[in-house]
């Protein structure tokens, strides 16, 4: 996959949002949406400061980006995101009507997008949408392993 400058720019102002999130303690995922070269919202992880499970990223930059819209349907829109959406992100992706979903790090683990499961292409939902990896894999990895890193080197 071949990825635009314009792609490498908004993929750092996400990169920029996960480390405010990792400032304040929060797993360092950002995001941001896009609507051609406009930015519509960005946000990183809240889950802990906000005591809200659902509060990853994806869903604050969902929840900014229909706000700033004015409707929950976010067509035509590219959501770059430095970690592979999890199920409950790629849900919302898919409920929001997203376009086309940029993210860095691949995840292993509980990838939804292309790690684990493949939910923007799967036909039997009602909507599908493109999807490109890696975008800048090695600084998002590189962030969220030092990121778990220097957890494990605080005292409990």
């Amino acid at each position: 996959m071949l990825f635009s400058k314009e792609d490498h720019d908004w993929m750092l102002r996400a990169l920029a949002e996960a480390s405010k999130s990792s400032d304040i303690g929060e797993v360092p995922v950002g995001a941001v949406i896009t609507d051609g070269q406009i930015l519509l919202a960005a946000a990183g992880n809240s889950p802990i400061s906000g005591n809200d499970p659902t509060a990853h990223a994806e869903i604050n930059v969902i929840r900014q980006a229909a706000r700033k819209r004015g409707n929950y349907r976010l067509n035509g829109t590219t959501l770059y995101v430095t970690l592979e959406p999890c199920l409950m992100c790629m849900g919302a992706i898919i409920h929001s009507r997203i376009e086309r979903v940029v993210f860095g790090a691949y995840d292993p683990k509980t990838g939804a997008a292309e790690s684990r499961y493949r939910i923007g292409r799967d036909a039997r939902l009602n909507h599908s949408l493109r999807v490109d990896g890696g975008l800048l894999q090695e600084r998002c990895s590189a962030l969220l392993t030092e990121f778990f890193r220097q957890r494990r080197l605080e005292p409990d």
